[in-house]
């Protein structure tokens, strides 16, 4: 099992929108990050978990968990010129963005925002918590993710 952090705005899209969809499911499209994208291609597996975090909002945090619902597969948004996430160098005969679906668990009590987060030095290595580390997909150590929990 791993474990992830994924950011997304909610105005654009939130954990209460993820929770409304069909199934509580919804393909994590859009990605134009080469490392982010790598993460979901190489690394994630259906049934991971996912740490799902309000960012570029009043108060960033991770609001609620959500996991890996399907292994990765090709990001149709690339090959579509009417959408937004359109690439036109992207092939589907040899794709180059990905995603995976990601389901719905549970909402938190409260946000843990990101400033709580950095006052723990238990979650000083914490890939989110560094400067300069923008990235909207990251792993998370099972020892962070077990931290994070308790905080709640």
């Amino acid at each position: 099992m791993n474990y992830w952090l994924m950011k997304s705005e909610p105005s654009t899209f939130s954990i209460d929108d993820l929770k409304s969809r069909p199934n509580k499911t919804e393909p994590w499209d859009g990605v134009r990050n080469y490392q982010a994208r790598n993460f979901m291609r190489d690394d994630m597996r259906k049934g991971d978990l996912v740490f799902f975090y309000h960012s570029n909002c009043a108060e960033p945090g991770i609001v609620g968990i959500a996991t890996v619902a399907s292994e990765a597969y090709p990001d149709p948004t690339a090959f579509d010129p009417e959408d937004s996430h359109y690439d036109p160098k992207s092939d589907p005969d040899k794709p180059r963005w990905f995603l995976v679906d990601v389901k719905f668990k549970r909402t938190f009590k409260r946000t843990i925002t990101l400033q709580e987060l950095k006052e723990h030095q238990a979650l000083a290595d914490m890939k989110l918590v560094q400067k300069g580390n923008r990235l909207s997909i990251m792993p998370v150590t099972k020892q962070q993710w077990d931290y994070i929990l308790a905080l709640e």
